[in-house]
């Protein structure tokens, strides 16, 4: 297992009720910075990079809603967090240091999967920390679905072109008065 954080270092939810609760606020702040990446785009007129951050918006809710559903629950208990993980943020959030307003379809793509790996290594190692089969099992489902998502994006990767190496360029970047 690959990771810069060790499980010893990992908070490990001791039922079932916490984890899930831990993995679905994980999922609502993904939908969350989403809609932030896809504002942030709108805002410097990039539509097509601020429709694929709303698409994995959406993808990141449907996710959100179907563990909701699974557990019985109209919404995680007031006050859960993700923890996080690798930094300061929760393993599937997308930093917005790594945004910059002229950034194609490609580069959103990169940071969506890199947010998905995350996923993959924290789900990875919740399973191997886990002291009970519940959940060490849910541990390992989610793992399997975030594995199936870095599988979604290397398929949309393959349909977008990558960018020329001066793609940052702009021809008329925005000026500055102070």
């Amino acid at each position: 297992m690959s990771q810069t954080t060790t499980p010893s270092q990992l908070t490990v939810p001791a039922t079932i009720e916490d984890f899930m609760a831990q993995a679905i606020a994980m999922e609502f702040e993904a939908v969350e910075r989403y809609q932030q990446l896809a504002d942030t785009m709108e805002t410097h007129n990039n539509s097509e990079v601020a429709e694929l951050f709303r698409k994995m918006s959406v993808i990141e809710n449907k996710h959100a809603e179907q563990m909701l559903a699974e557990m019985g629950w109209s919404e995680i208990p007031p006050g859960t967090r993700a923890q996080p993980w690798e930094g300061f943020d929760s393993p599937e959030m997308v930093s917005m240091d790594d945004i910059h307003y002229l950034m194609t379809p490609w580069h959103a793509l990169q940071l969506a999967l890199k947010a998905e790996q995350r996923a993959v290594r924290f789900f990875d190692a919740l399973a191997e920390a886990a002291q009970t089969d519940a959940v060490r099992k849910a541990a390992l489902e989610l793992l399997e679905e975030e594995r199936e998502h870095v599988d979604l994006i290397h398929s949309w990767l393959k349909k977008v072109p990558k960018p020329d190496a001066d793609w940052y360029e702009d021809p008329d970047p925005p000026r500055y008065e102070g």
